[in-house]
């Protein structure tokens, strides 16, 4: 250990010369002009790289020296060591057994808690706390500074992504003044401080009172995060109020209720503000999100609050040019109205009325084309595909599946889907691989392919190899949070399709021999986020097992003490059950791991005479 220590500092030294060598060169190559003693500045230069050229020479002799000086010099280890031999060869059996059971619980320990660690953080406690601790201190200012500059790209990456968030219609401080930008109703602040990381409203999210309770009452567990639901209520102080509102009592008693945790809290506040006013929008919102219990119950609410938006909708546009708060209002009374009739939307989805919703989303896209952030799209895809009126689809596809637009898991595997239908049904992998794949099985395989790397995460729920469980209100983009809320949705349509999770089956895998480094590079999209798994843990419940892409190899010190644990409890077994092979073993081992150091100790002295020390301490 020792050894490896002086060992590690002459290698760092030798790292420290030479990066003050590579300075001292750039800046002398700038200065040269200004600058009248190049000589000196040369000469310099080359007794620094002479020094760092033989400077591993120089610490193999000085490790031979030290090397030296602990065998026979003043520390004379060779004889402490023949000691330490003696007094193990009296040692009984039971000290071994005692020794390596110890080792091995010890080390035990260490692997349980490195294992709960990674489950826990995906990284392992022994490597996190040697890079963010050990690291700075042996390298000093240069990790200091490295650290820095990444700070520092850091900062200018977050503030190039809030920047473009603004432009495009983002939460900024602006936007939640004036009741939400027309582009970001459904968006939230990035989590992680980049566009990579992004939460999206889910298109298709649930209702509280009429289904996620159910689950609640069904087996107790919590469908949503708290996480989830806070952002959920943040988007509502956002969208369904404005500053102009300020002051007003039903106003100050849905702020109250969007912070409550209790639901029965939020309820009881919903009611009173409606006492206040019979026709408040937001709380009539509420009741039919929490406290209704039936889809049927739902929707009445949902057309009484609808008939009170509609009203505020029209009141607010004959205003609108009278001034700038007046667009502010009409803002907020939009938002409220398109919530209303997308949630009334889906209420006709559950309950079987396809045409009627249908005909919702659609007017919903017509009378509002620059909201195509709402991904109100997504709902018509749902409708359409549950209709099998597939031209229809692939005509909203045709619309959304652009370039310039945002993709989603519903676009790319809607679109594999389309391609599969045409080949599953006659499709075989046997045949295929004798005569090769026509021109429509090579466009349905590239198709699916492209879904895959844009989400890996759908084809187990798809291909039923992962439990699904009920979506969360807000998802991930290529994260598993949409692989839930897309299977959640849209497994009913694959499995409409004859052959098409098949074809799927078939060929999803191949997508990763394609981009083997996701992480590094991708095919048709930007590689592949590495923020997801931190972000779907906090919009996931905690029964969820959260799918890892690519899945994490196992840290190094979990293979290193989980082999130690089990080395030295077979150790301990083998010593209790046979003690007098084992102590005999131990001796072998000592002996053989003496011989080198004899062997090099006898080179050494037939080098340098015994009485080097003395020699020296004259001087």
């Amino acid at each position: 250990m020792f050894l490896a220590v002086i060992a590690f500092a002459l290698s760092s030294f030798r790292h420290y010369i030479m990066q003050n060598h590579q300075n001292l060169v750039e800046d002398d190559n700038e200065e040269d002009d200004e600058t009248n003693n190049s000589n000196l500045l040369d000469k310099i230069r080359s007794t620094v790289t002479y020094i760092c050229t033989y400077l591993w020479a120089i610490s193999f002799i000085l490790l031979i020296f030290i090397l030296y000086a602990s065998i026979r010099g003043p520390f004379n280890i060779i004889n402490s060591f023949n000691t330490a031999t003696m007094f193990f060869n009296t040692l009984t059996p039971k000290f071994y057994v005692a020794l390596t059971g110890t080792s091995s619980l010890i080390s035990g320990l260490i692997l349980i808690f490195e294992w709960w660690y990674f489950k826990r953080y995906g990284t392992s406690f022994i490597e996190q706390v040697s890079i963010n601790h050990l690291t700075p201190i042996l390298n000093g200012n240069e990790t200091t500074n490295s650290l820095l500059s990444n700070n520092e790209s850091t900062t200018l990456t977050s503030s190039s992504s809030s920047a473009m968030n603004g432009l495009n219609g983002g939460n900024g401080s602006n936007n939640m003044n004036s009741c939400g930008s027309s582009n970001s109703i459904d968006s939230i602040t990035p989590v992680t401080g980049t566009n990579e990381c992004k939460v999206w409203k889910n298109p298709c999210a649930l209702f509280r009172g009429a289904e996620y309770q159910r689950l609640i009452q069904y087996n107790g567990k919590e469908p949503l995060t708290f996480h989830d639901m806070n952002l959920s209520a943040q988007e509502h102080q956002t969208f369904f109020s404005c500053d102009l509102d300020e002051g007003k009592p039903e106003y100050e008693m849905m702020q109250r209720a969007w912070r409550e945790r209790a639901p029965s809290t939020r309820i009881q506040l919903a009611r009173d503000a409606l006492e206040k006013n019979a026709e408040f929008t937001p709380a009539l919102i509420l009741l039919a999100e929490e406290e209704a219990t039936t889809i049927i119950e739902v929707e009445r609410l949902l057309k009484q609050a609808l008939k009170c938006a509609e009203n505020a909708y029209r009141k607010s546009q004959q205003l609108l040019e009278q001034g700038h708060n007046q667009e502010i209002v009409h803002k907020r009374n939009t938002n409220i109205l398109i919530y209303v009739k997308r949630r009334l939307g889906m209420c006709a989805r559950k309950l079987g009325k396809l045409r009627e919703a249908t005909k919702i989303f659609r007017d919903l896209v017509k009378e509002f084309p620059m909201m195509s952030v709402f991904n109100i799209h997504e709902n018509l895809i749902e409708v359409l595909l549950a209709l099998q009126n597939y031209p229809d689809v692939q005509g909203v596809l045709a619309k959304y599946d652009d370039i310039s637009l945002p993709k989603s898991a519903t676009i790319c595997y809607t679109a594999a889907l389309l391609k599969a239908r045409a080949v599953a049904s006659t499709f075989s992998p046997d045949v295929a691989s004798k005569r090769g794949l026509t021109a429509a099985e090579m466009s349905a395989v590239e198709a699916i392919h492209r879904a895959v790397e844009f989400n890996p995460h759908v084809p187990k729920y798809l291909l039923e190899m992962k439990s699904i469980i009920l979506p969360p209100e807000h998802i991930l983009k290529r994260g598993d949070s949409e692989a839930i809320a897309y299977a959640f949705f849209h497994l009913s349509h694959w499995r409409r399709v004859e052959g098409a999770l098949n074809l799927l089956h078939c060929t999803w895998e191949g997508t990763f021999r394609m981009i083997p480094y996701p992480l590094e590079k991708g095919h048709l999209f930007h590689p592949y986020p590495t923020c997801t798994e931190a972000a779907d843990r906090e919009l996931l419940p905690a029964f969820h097992d959260v799918s890892v892409f690519p899945k994490k190899e196992l840290p190094f010190f979990i293979l290193f003490t989980a082999g130690l644990c089990s080395g030295t409890a077979m150790l301990a077994l083998l010593t209790h059950q046979y003690p007098e092979i084992a102590a005999s073993l131990a001796r072998i081992f000592l002996t053989w791991f003496s011989v080198p150091i004899q062997y090099l100790t006898d080179k050494i002295e037939s080098i340098l005479p015994s009485n080097l020390f003395q020699q020296l301490a004259k001087f």
